[in-house]
């Protein structure tokens, strides 16, 4: 409560963020989670499968999107795997207001990201999951199985064993 993400997303104010953390710790949810926070369209690529064209192919719908008044969140998976120059791709776009760059990434951004796009963007660090929290996820995806039921010590060492990682948990 009263934290930067909580006031984004209640206020449905999103800003370009890049989310640095480990694996596993809901860098994509967050992101989902923002851009669902208001009428705000949401693509995602990836850069580890995607290039240039991709980019583009995105920014156009974007660009008529915002000719029509909606904004559009794009989350950008690995984006410390793009070079530099497709990073540079964005910058003109995030500044015009045409997107709203979300980057998840696992490397410092300070070495992988290009600095106006850090200068132009909020870096949040997330860290590995709690036990506590990996819990509650567990239980969340248990409540989904219906009918199905995993003992409280296995569950427990489930979480203990993930390594806050919640996909390994939930796997």
């Amino acid at each position: 409560e009263g934290q930067f993400l909580r006031t984004i997303i209640t206020l449905g104010t999103p800003t370009s963020l890049i989310l640095w953390g480990p694996p596993g710790t809901g860098k994509t949810t967050l992101a989902r989670i923002i851009a669902a926070c208001g009428d705000f369209a949401f693509e995602e690529i990836s850069a580890t499968t995607s290039g240039l064209p991709d980019v583009k192919k995105v920014i156009d719908r974007a660009t008529e999107r915002k000719n029509l008044g909606q904004a559009t969140v794009l989350f950008v998976d690995e984006i410390h795997r793009f070079n530099k120059a497709q990073q540079d791709a964005f910058l003109p776009h995030v500044e015009n207001g045409t997107i709203i760059l979300i980057g998840a990434t696992t490397e410092n951004p300070s070495f992988e990201v290009i600095g106006p796009l850090l200068s132009r963007s909020r870096v949040v660090v997330l860290e590995p999951l709690s036990v506590d929290q990996l819990l509650a996820i567990i239980d969340r995806g248990i409540a989904e199985l219906r009918g199905k039921q995993v003992d409280a010590d296995a569950a427990r060492l489930l979480a203990e064993l993930s390594a806050g990682d919640a996909r390994i948990a939930l796997g």
